[in-house]
Order: structure tokens, then sequence, then C-alpha cells
């Protein structure tokens, strides 16, 4: 009997052995979480968020997600909310997180207002914390989750809700901060700028259930072929359109931080050449995983990036290069041989080699392209070709971004001559990655847009003689606050500057 019931319990480990290897690995799977509150206790209560959430629900249903819609969600039950959230989601997942209600900025910091928030005043700003969801926090959970790709989207960006007549309210303003500091895999976008004010109708004969951002924004998602930097762009020029015809400014800020570029209704069409040569057919395409890149010819986790940087001469290439490698060789194109980047006069102590030279150097006019990197490992295997996307335009916006960021307090400076004189050379020199820059004259609000003359990528900081680098101001001026938005649609920290 006793081994009668071993023998059985063999066959029976067996079998689930096999089940085990033969059950298909868990697939890639996008998850989503909206939340609407309208119902607050003790702060004005909102007409549209709840229908703005669902509104959104049913939008990502189309596009694969499986959604978990939340309403009107005090302190206690948000938590448990996102708790679930956290389980749904896997690594290698695609999240999106949706919230419509009051979200209030503190220090930097955005919080989203649970419907049981306390009304705080003055010099109570510890309350609100205490009694808030931290998005930064969200941010964090789905990283600890190590999610593919992290979509956040606010329409948020409402009055004060703590202004009360007769008291002082909870230091803030109308709007949320920007959030410029994203991990990589990350995507935010807000409903309006910082200090702007989203709508929730354009008029009281405005009938839309939803608010002007979120029944731009979900439209637009819904549109084939659009990657998400697409999609948020056109929700910016759709709904500051909007808001002009009834002279409100409002325009959407999106903040990314993607490898790849994002599509959730499938691919951007293929041109018709293309696809006579593609042997499987387009209706396929939209099976494809969320996240489209360009993928190697060697599938190696290892694949080469690239920094490119402007100069007067043209182009910096530095590749990098995770492996040990004793030579490096690049080319433009699918065709042609290629060159050597040479060896540097330094050791590799991993190698202990010379080193290969990383970078290489293209002409000022050089157009959009493909570099093949290949590289030789340790063992003298050769790795590659690998490609590598060149758009000069893209290149040279976010160059000159980061230089923007790293050189902050080089953006304006103060000159005794005459009266005063404020100058912005600096700004003037990096102002391919603009679009606009906001002034306040004693005061820490920018409120005037500064002019700057149009960028030239053929010598991007080359600044015209006939432009006019500097301000005049009243001598008894003490201070300018500064505030970029950039070419992507970001907008930079207020940065002020004294005397």
């Amino acid at each position: 009997m006793k081994g009668w019931l071993t023998r059985l319990l063999a066959v029976a480990g067996l079998a689930t052995c096999i089940a085990a290897f033969a059950a298909p690995a868990q697939a890639e799977k996008r998850v989503a979480l909206v939340v609407g509150n309208n119902d607050y206790r003790n702060v004005p209560k909102l007409q549209k968020a709840v229908n703005d959430a669902r509104t959104m629900g049913d939008t990502l249903k189309q596009l694969g997600f499986t959604v978990m819609v939340a309403e009107n969600q005090n302190r206690q039950a948000f938590s448990q909310t996102l708790l679930a959230f956290d389980k749904a989601v896997n690594a290698g997942d695609t999240a999106f997180f949706f919230f419509a209600g009051h979200g209030f900025e503190i220090a930097g910091q955005n919080f989203l207002l649970p419907t049981d928030v306390p009304a705080a005043t003055e010099g109570q700003e510890e309350l609100v914390r205490d009694a808030s969801i931290l998005a930064d926090r969200i941010i964090e959970r789905m990283q600890n989750r190590k999610v593919r790709t992290a979509i956040l989207v606010f329409d948020a960006c409402r009055n004060n809700p703590f202004e009360r007549p007769g008291t002082r309210a909870v230091a803030g303003g109308g709007g949320l901060a920007p959030m410029t500091q994203l991990p990589e895999g990350v995507f935010s976008i807000f409903s309006a700028g910082p200090r702007q004010t989203a709508l929730d109708r354009l008029s009281n004969d405005d009938a839309n259930p939803n608010s002007v951002f979120t029944r731009t924004f979900a439209k637009e998602l819904t549109q084939p072929g659009a990657n998400l930097v697409q999609v948020a762009q056109r929700t910016r020029r759709a709904v500051s359109e909007l808001a002009e015809t009834v002279r409100h400014k409002q325009i959407p800020v999106y903040f990314d931080q993607m490898v790849d570029d994002v599509f959730l209704n499938g691919l951007a069409k293929v041109q018709p050449e293309a696809a006579a040569q593609s042997a499987e057919p387009l209706q396929k395409l939209a099976a494809l995983p969320p996240v489209q890149q360009l993928k190697p010819q060697n599938d190696s986790v290892n694949a080469p990036i690239a920094m490119f940087s402007r100069h007067n001469g043209g182009w910096t290439v530095v590749f990098s290069i995770a492996d040990p490698t004793l030579g490096i060789s690049w080319r433009i194109g699918d065709s042609g041989n290629f060159r050597e980047t040479g060896f540097m006069d330094t050791l590799d102590p991993r190698t202990r080699k010379r080193m290969p030279n990383p970078s290489v150097e293209l002409p000022a006019d050089a157009p959009a392209a493909v570099i093949q990197v290949r590289y030789v490992d340790t063992n003298g295997e050769l790795q590659g070709p690998f490609p590598i996307r060149f758009d000069p335009e893209a290149a040279l916006i976010r160059d000159q971004r980061k230089i923007l960021d790293m050189t902050a307090t080089s953006w304006l400076s103060f000159r005794d001559f005459n009266g005063l004189l404020v100058y912005y050379t600096h700004l003037m020199s990096y102002r391919c990655a603009i679009r606009e820059v906001r002034v306040g004259i004693d005061s820490a609000v920018p409120d005037k847009v500064l002019k700057l003359p149009p960028c030239d990528p053929r010598d991007p900081s080359v600044i015209p003689h006939d432009a006019t680098p500097y301000l005049k101001l009243a001598p008894q001026t003490r201070s300018v606050s500064v505030e970029l938005t950039y070419r992507d649609g970001s907008v930079s920290e207020i940065k002020s500057f004294r005397r």
C-alpha cells in the first residue's frame, strides 16, 4: 500500500511539472486604473470628474486594457484601490493611471485629493499632505512593479479648492507643478500648464458630459497609428484652441521619458512601397506589442546607445556600449563599408588594451538617417550591426534642452550701465530648444513673454547681429523670475534671479 501511494505521488508530481513547463509564459498586458472624484465633503464638489473617469475607462477598454474604475474615493478607499492596482500589474506590463478630481501642489509636489480631504487653512499644509495621495508615489509603485511603460494622466488642474471668502487659504495656486524629473519609461500629461486652470465646459450651453481636456484626449487616444507624443501634441493643440474661443488660456503639458515610441492603437500606416515588400498582412500590425522600436539585427540586451551634441563644426556622436570592446565601426544606412572609429591613448582596464574611440563626427548639414554600429567583444566576435536613429532636429532640441537644464543659473545676468540691463544671451544661444520665455519683473509669477529670434538649425548657437540680447529695466528692480516652455511642451521650474 505504501509503495503504491509513493508511486502515485511521484506520478502526480511529474504531471504537475509537465503542466508547469507546458503552460505558456504570462504575456505582457495592459492594465488601467481610472479614478473620478466628484463628491467632496469639505471642499467644492465637482460635476464631471466621475463622467471623465467613465469615459476614459470605456476608451481604454477599446484599446485592449483591463480597466479598474474607482469613483468618489475617500482616503482609505483610494489606498485600497491603489493596492489592488499594484497587484494587477506585473513586470513588463503597460500601466495606465488616470485621475479626475481636485489636485493640489505644495512645495513643488502634486497631491491628489480624496473626497474626505479636510478644509485646511493657512499653515495647515501638513493636513493636506497626510490626507492626500502623492502623485510621485504612484510612479514609484509602478516602478516597483517593474512595468515596462507607465502612463499617468491628470485632469486635476483646477482652482485652489481651499480658498474661502474671509480666510487665508493653504499656500498653493491653481494648477499642478510640472513633473520634469521622471524616471525612464514614464509618460505623464496634465490637462493644463502650471498656474493654468482646466475648463470643465466652454459655456453654460456646453452640454458635453466631459471636461474640455478629457473629451479631446479620449478622442485622440483612439486615432489609429498615433504614438503617445503625437496624441499629446494633438490634444494640446485642440484644447488650447477650444479654450481660446472663450478667451481662456489652457495648454496641456506632457513630460516624456519614453525610450521607445508607444502606440496604443496600432502602428502608423505603412507606405505602399514598404507594404509591397512586407510578407505579413497589414491587419496584424495592431496585434503587435504596445511598444514598437527599431529592432537590432542582433537581439542583444547590450545594444549601444548614442548621445548627439551640436557644435560649430557639426555633430559629435558618442556611442555608449556596455560590453568591453576591442574595436568599434560604423556606417550611415544599410549599405557601404563600415569605418573604424580608431583608438584613444588610454588603456581600458577591463581588456588591458587600448580603448576604442567611442565618438564620430558628422557634418552640420547631415540629414536624418540610421547609423549602423558594430563592435568586437573580448572574445574577438563581431556584435551587430545595431541601428541607431539620427534625427537632427530632435537631437538639437534634446542637446540644447540638456544644456539649459544644467546651466539654469546662467539664464540671466544683471549689468548696471546707464540704468539696469538684464542680459538673456544664454537663452538666445540655446533658443532652438525653447518655445516660449516668460519673465516676471519683481514678481515670482512670470507674466510677460520675452521674444527670441527664430532658430537657425544651420548655425543654432549664433545670435543674429540685429537681435537685442537684454532688457532695460527700472533701476529699482530687485529681481526677475523666468519660466521656459520647451519645444516638447514641458515647462521648466520658475527660476528667480536677484541683483
